[in-house]
């Protein structure tokens, strides 16, 4: 590959650092809002298909971004990626913590009452998202290369799909077990929101698969990358 090429791969890598830190960053700032979506009359231990978190939107793109990562630059860049993220969700953890403690005047707005009552909680789920995201993305990526090791590259499809699966459901599970040992959510709720939330991101892992293709496609095409073939960045 060229050096011209190279600084282009390179740069592709970086935007796509960026969506994938804008995501994870905002998923926890939002996810105090739930809507619904019924798609279907179905209830899940009094929850109907889906009651969930805004937060869960940008959520999934995360786990698209480190496949595609994953499959062109190897596991390397999809962990730094990773910790980047991490590092980025626990920076914007300590700005919210001082401009919650910093007072707000008389004719601000926002009061403290209010902004506490919205970003209060961010620290709490800050904490419960990124212990659950840390197991899910690194086991995302470990389950995705023991697949693309296995199928030699092939079926790309395959590994996109059984690797979320697998770390979303973790994911999941450990994000609202740690939200309801903290009282943000009522455990009450639980089974509910996890059945519910985890079969929205089977749903959304479908729907992004041929995003992937197209993805993979794209760089393939435009670096002449074989099959099983990474970018080695400079």
């Amino acid at each position: 590959m060229t050096l011209k090429n190279k600084l282009k791969a390179q740069r592709i890598y970086f935007l796509l650092g960026a969506l994938f830190i804008t995501s994870l960053v905002v998923s926890n700032l939002i996810f105090q809002k739930f809507f619904y979506w019924y798609p279907l009359n179905i209830s899940v231990f009094g929850f109907s298909l889906f009651e969930i978190s805004v937060g869960i939107l940008p959520y999934p793109i995360t786990f698209l971004i480190t496949d595609l990562i994953s499959e062109i630059y190897g596991k390397k860049r999809a962990n730094d990626i990773v910790i980047a993220g991490i590092f980025a969700s626990f920076f914007s953890l300590l700005i919210i913590y001082v401009a919650d403690a910093v007072p707000a005047i008389k004719s601000s707005p926002l009061s403290n009452e209010t902004f506490n009552k919205v970003f209060g909680a961010s620290s709490i789920a800050v904490f419960a998202s990124m212990t659950a995201y840390l197991f899910a993305q690194f086991i995302d990526i470990q389950i995705y290369h023991f697949w693309k090791r296995l199928t030699k590259g092939k079926h790309l499809w395959l590994r996109n799909n059984f690797s979320t699966w697998f770390s979303q459901f973790i994911d999941t599970f450990s994000v609202l077990f740690l939200l309801c040992s903290f009282n943000i959510i009522d455990w009450s709720s639980f089974k509910g929101l996890l059945i519910s939330g985890f079969l929205f991101k089977v749903l959304v892992a479908l729907l992004d698969t041929p995003f992937l293709y197209l993805g993979v496609f794209i760089f393939r095409k435009t670096f002449r990358l074989k099959i099983n073939e990474e970018i080695q960045l400079l």
